[in-house]
């Protein structure tokens, strides 16, 4: 598979390389899949059975405030590496399609605390914003996945 725009220059390589905003990211990008999942399974639940709201309420919450740090400290890492906190040339979709995925999140806190939404509209609303989050989820692994083909195939810029 040729590749014909790398993801990142050499001097964006060796920032990218150098940065503690890396190792965050590597970090926090498998906890939050994981309290993604465990939360989908929450809401799900209550969804097919009615039970267990307050729980998948709470894993909801806890989902939308990893989903915040990664964004900030994704933004960071962007700063360091590209110079913009955000939509860098390489990662420009990914960070329109992260607004799409931040704002789902915080629609549901919003309804979420002034309560104008039903508990299964809440929730459905969460599963909007996950659904988002897993297309956001694999922006972002395609573009890994890339820039490992790049190192591989020595492209640089």
């Amino acid at each position: 598979m040729k590749i014909s725009k790398p993801l990142y220059n050499q001097e964006q390589r060796a920032k990218r390389d150098a940065t503690v905003w890396t190792l965050v990211q590597g970090i926090l990008a498998p906890i939050q899949f994981l309290v993604c999942l465990i939360s989908l399974s929450l809401v799900l639940r209550y969804l097919i059975t009615g039970e267990g709201y307050a729980l998948a309420t709470i894993s909801v919450v806890i989902k939308t405030l990893f989903l915040y740090l990664i964004m900030l400290t994704g933004s960071i890492w962007e700063k360091v590496v590209f110079g913009k906190y955000l939509f860098a040339e390489s990662f420009f979709w990914e960070d329109v399609f992260s607004m799409l995925v931040i704002s789902l999140h915080t629609l549901y806190l919003y309804f979420l605390f002034v309560g104008e939404m039903s508990q299964r509209g809440l929730m459905y609303l969460a599963l909007a914003a996950y659904a988002s989050y897993f297309i956001n989820a694999g922006q972002f692994l395609y573009k890994l996945r890339m820039a490992r083909l790049q190192m591989s195939e020595g492209v640089t810029a």
